[in-house]
């Protein structure tokens, strides 16, 4: 092995058992009790690294992998799960060479590789560093810090993550000189792969990076069938908001749906048979009118009487959906009144109502 600095002629840096090492006994004896003791008689120098036989200085161009002209840049995804795997097939359908995943999962790693043809597995993270130009960090929110505290990249490298919560500026643990930090969140369900990669075409993205990187993210975006938007500065927990009740918050009130239908006698399917239909026209409306045009209900009307039905109802029946019924009432209270189809006086009555408990 070479010392750092290149080939020395005074023999000083070669290993125990080379030439030199040989035919002096004395010296590696004493060798072997300095590696015996955990010394490195061929340290690294601060601000450089090794690959293999070779140090570079840590902001050297990537060695390795390096895509050609303007073809999409080589992809590694850490992270198996619903997120990182759907990615790593819809990005591998779309033209994009997906090389490495790396997960701890032994399971997910043999599926991912089985979905993403031509893709390697490792167990940690660091080890596709060497294999990849674009690392797609795809593991859960708390997770993202971790990880990037566990990874350094290569100059000309850039790193993205999919949390819809975080901004990109978690990642700096792993930045050099040279390198380029981002966000890539699908705005898509990922219950199902297959359903997610079809799920994509059509969907939006929102991306944070420069504007380099950004016009990267917007062109991945494309790859995969969607839309990419990049999002006022600081805006990002309040999007990922609006997108948790768009979709764990709707599942929510589909099960409370299904709550008060088993009430009157109707399962999951009939429940979902019933009242889909009028959520799907209730978009509808309010695509084509506008979300205020689209209230309707008691609730618009002024009718106490019905509210306080429901209430009783709610207490007797379903008590578990009571809080929910009474958060939306209230701000359904405050859309019927911006809109001018509820009277003041009725609006008042109606929130000593929901303030009464039952």
């Amino acid at each position: 092995m070479k010392a750092w600095g290149g080939d020395r002629e005074d023999g000083a840096g070669r290993e125990p058992g080379d030439d030199g090492a040989a035919e002096d006994p004395a010296r590696s004896e004493a060798i072997e009790e300095l590696e015996a003791a955990g010394i490195d008689l061929d340290p690294v120098p601060p601000g450089h690294h090794r690959h293999g036989e070779e140090i570079h200085a840590s902001d050297h161009s990537h060695p390795h992998v390096r895509s050609e002209g303007n073809e999409p840049p080589v992809v590694g995804i850490v992270g198996a799960g619903a997120v990182g795997t759907a990615l790593g097939v819809a990005l591998r359908r779309g033209g994009w060479p997906v090389k490495a995943v790396a997960s701890r999962d032994a399971a997910r790693r043999e599926r991912f590789t089985s979905l993403v043809e031509g893709s390697r597995a490792f167990a940690e993270p660091t080890a596709l560093m060497d294999e990849v130009e674009l690392i797609i960090v795809a593991v859960p929110d708390d997770a993202v810090a971790r990880v990037a505290g566990e990874l350094h990249m290569y100059s000309g490298q850039a790193m993205v993550h999919t949390s819809g919560a975080l901004d990109a500026s978690v990642l700096a643990p792993a930045m050099a000189a040279g390198t380029q930090v981002g966000s890539f969140h699908p705005l898509v369900a990922f219950a199902d792969t297959e359903r997610a990669v079809a799920a994509l075409h059509g969907a939006t993205v929102a991306i944070e990076g420069d504007d380099q990187l950004a016009t990267l993210l917007a062109q991945m975006a494309e790859a995969l069938g969607a839309t990419a938007v990049r999002l006022a500065p600081g805006s990002k927990a309040a999007y990922h908001a609006a997108a948790v009740l768009s979709a764990g918050g709707f599942v929510a009130l589909l099960d409370a749906i299904a709550e008060l239908g088993a009430a009157a006698g109707l399962d999951e399917e009939g429940a979902l048979a019933i009242y889909g239909g009028l959520i799907e026209q209730t978009l509808s409306n309010a695509r084509a009118l506008g979300i205020r045009a689209a209230l309707t209900g008691p609730m618009t009307r002024g009718d106490v009487g019905t509210l306080e039905r429901h209430l009783d109802a709610l207490a007797r029946l379903a008590p578990g959906v009571l809080p929910l019924y009474r958060a939306a009432a209230e701000r359904e209270i405050e859309l019927a009144e911006s809109r001018g189809s509820l009277a003041p006086d009725a609006a008042e009555s109606m929130r000593r109502l929901l303030a009464t408990p039952v």
